[in-house]
């Protein structure tokens, strides 16, 4: 008999759910939910797991897009928040893991094939050296991957809230213009979804002209289709910075063992992105330039590696050697 759990990976627009092979780690049966209909994460799962009623299910994991560091969970771009032990008990499960989604992608990477992964420049991964993944979505997720005595370890943060580090006269103006609304200008602020949306309207209002209103799909389609040169700048700045910002990575935690890209932007404008300035924004770091080149960076292009390292981690919770 299969031996199924829940996994999760739920962002500040979807949840994510799916079963979970504990045998293999196979993913199946996964379904998305929006956020915005459901008041709880709780009630997202019941109806999930009332859909599946043909399987038993009693241990599950789940990642999500904000900080776990103890039994109160808030989500950072949701309303949601509850308690992990009250939860488990509602649910009725024996085990229950809530994770941030950067561990969960973290630990998707030792599951990945050459198949599920795209090679931006530098050589091969060093075996044993720690690994960093970072992505784009509605925020800027971070965390990096080491291996210690047969188990994966992941080392969560918040490196997407660092301070936006501009690196060229046109990143001060853009630090400028953003600097003067909203105060401080993290990373976050232009290497996500709405930051190609601050990354627009900063270039605009530094021109000495008003920005129209638009969401982060009009940035993209205007600066793949030609449209607007002022998107197109944008999304050029947001590849060099997306380079800048692996390189920092990189240099913090020698990840030699490689850098990692996921979240669901890059993808999107693939083409343009293997174009832009992203691996010279990467190895742009002055007197270690030589240090980091030989690092590899891959864009993960699995569809869902929050569910694949959520059950990682929860195999690997349970004893399993992955």
């Amino acid at each position: 008999m299969t031996n199924f759990a829940l996994v999760g990976d739920v962002g500040g627009t979807n949840a994510r759910l799916a079963l979970c092979c504990l045998d293999n780690g196979e993913i199946s049966r996964a379904k998305t939910y929006s956020g915005l209909d459901y008041p709880s994460l709780e009630a997202v799962v019941r109806v999930y797991l009332e859909e599946q009623s043909d399987v038993s299910i009693d241990k599950g994991c789940i990642a999500i897009a904000c900080p776990v560091n103890d039994d109160w969970v808030a989500m950072t771009n949701h309303t949601w928040a509850f308690s992990i032990a009250e939860m488990r008990k509602n649910l009725g499960f024996s085990t229950l893991e809530i994770i941030n989604d950067f561990t969960a992608v973290s630990m998707a990477i030792p599951m990945l094939s050459s198949e599920h992964l795209i090679q931006f420049g530098g050589g091969k991964p060093v075996e044993g050296k720690p690994i960093a993944v970072y992505g784009a979505g509605t925020g800027l997720g971070v965390a990096h991957l080491v291996h210690v005595d047969k188990r994966w370890v992941s080392l969560p943060g918040e490196g997407g809230h660092v301070d936006f580090s501009p690196n060229s006269e046109e990143e001060d103006i853009i630090l400028e213009q953003l600097r003067a609304e909203m105060g401080h200008v993290s990373a976050e602020r232009v290497l996500s979804g709405p930051g190609l949306v601050n990354l627009y309207r900063a270039i605009v209002k530094a021109d000495g002209r008003q920005p129209e209103n638009l969401q982060p799909k009009d940035v993209t389609k205007r600066a793949l289709d030609d449209s607007c040169t002022d998107c197109r700048r944008a999304l050029s700045l947001f590849c060099v910075g997306m380079g800048r910002f692996g390189g920092d990575l990189a240099l913090t935690m020698g990840t030699f063992g490689g850098v990692y890209i996921a979240g669901g932007i890059v993808p999107r404008f693939l083409s343009f992105f293997q174009a832009s300035g992203f691996r010279g924004g990467f190895e742009d770091k002055g007197r270690f330039k030589s240090w980091v080149e030989d690092i590899p960076v891959y864009l993960i292009t699995h569809e869902q590696p929050g569910l694949l390292g959520s059950g990682a981690h929860l195999r690997q919770i349970l004893g399993q050697v992955l």
